[in-house]
């Protein structure tokens, strides 16, 4: 399912915190960002609870969104520190912004958060169709684990050393 997403990097990129109320518009950009690499309903049914930016996340400072000069939210990163060592719990792209450079700098921000947390690597179980994304940006295939959604799937297992 690869698409093509050469689009011209964004200069104008700018991050923030997520902001309390926005739970909900964050957390349908990510279903809208998952939905872009062609999962059925049914698929998107079973993995929505599992898509959700949180409250408890954006008053934790642990919620980030990625905008354009203009204020128009072109992405989302929530980390959790105690997960797995120090997760990238989500990360997530507007598909029109795909390509843009918003993703790298929602994924470089999550490494300087975890980073100044203490924590020595960064875990991300990752969407099979997100992996080369988070391999070109220096993550590493630790393993395959198994979905905690689907039997018999298994997603990429990634670890970026801080």
């Amino acid at each position: 399912m690869a698409r093509s997403t050469a689009k011209t990097p964004r200069p104008d990129i700018r991050l923030r915190p997520a902001r309390p109320g926005e739970e909900a518009a964050l957390s349908a950009l990510c279903l809208r960002s998952k939905a872009y690499w062609g999962y059925d309903a049914a698929f998107m049914d079973a993995v929505a609870p599992y898509l959700r930016v949180t409250g408890d996340a954006i008053r934790e400072g642990h919620a980030t969104v990625a905008e354009s000069a203009d204020g128009v939210v072109l992405g989302v990163c929530q980390i959790d520190p105690a997960g797995h060592g120090g997760a990238l719990d989500l990360l997530f792209i507007e598909p029109e912004a795909i390509g843009t450079g918003a993703g790298r700098a929602l994924f470089e921000h999550a490494k300087a958060q975890l980073k100044a947390l203490g924590l020595p690597v960064m875990t991300i179980l990752s969407d099979p169709n997100a992996e080369a994304a988070y391999l070109h940006m220096g993550a590493r295939r630790v393993e395959m684990r198994a979905s905690d959604v689907f039997k018999g799937r298994e997603l990429p297992w990634l670890e970026v050393a801080l």
